[in-house]
């Protein structure tokens, strides 16, 4: 079987949509009409996705300057996972979390991580991540 062929006629019969969607019956789908209901998603896409994100939150982080050579690689670990937890916009509220930072004063940016309603909502991952800075 032309695999290739397959693969061009059910992209133009369904067509790409890059955020979830309900197909005609109602159904969650993404992609090329992925059944996220039935389907799922395999654990290798999860880590793919992941990956992906992760490599966004980076790729934003450096070209914004908040992280870098300034800091090492654990802390800088520490700002991906939050950008990813709460998103870009969310960790530009840890004002003074980040003000510490670019002091390179990470005593205090970490006990600025706990006075959050981040740290009350997610408390094992924030108490972690505080350690980590």
């Amino acid at each position: 079987m032309n695999y290739q062929k397959l693969i061009d006629q059910v992209k133009v019969d369904e067509g790409l949509r890059l955020k979830p969607y309900k197909c005609s019956e109602g159904w969650l789908n993404i992609g090329y009409g992925r059944n996220l209901e039935t389907s799922g998603i395999s654990e290798k896409e999860a880590e793919e996705m992941l990956l992906s994100d992760l490599e966004n939150c980076e790729s934003q982080l450096l070209k914004e300057g908040l992280i870098g050579r300034q800091h090492n690689g654990a802390r800088n670990a520490v700002l991906i996972n939050m950008c990813f937890q709460i998103g870009f916009q969310g960790l530009l509220k840890f004002k003074k979390t980040l003000n510490y930072l670019l002091l390179s004063d990470y005593e205090n940016a970490s006990t600025e991580m706990l006075d959050s309603k981040w740290a009350k909502q997610t408390p094992n991952r924030a108490r972690e991540l505080s350690e980590q800075m």
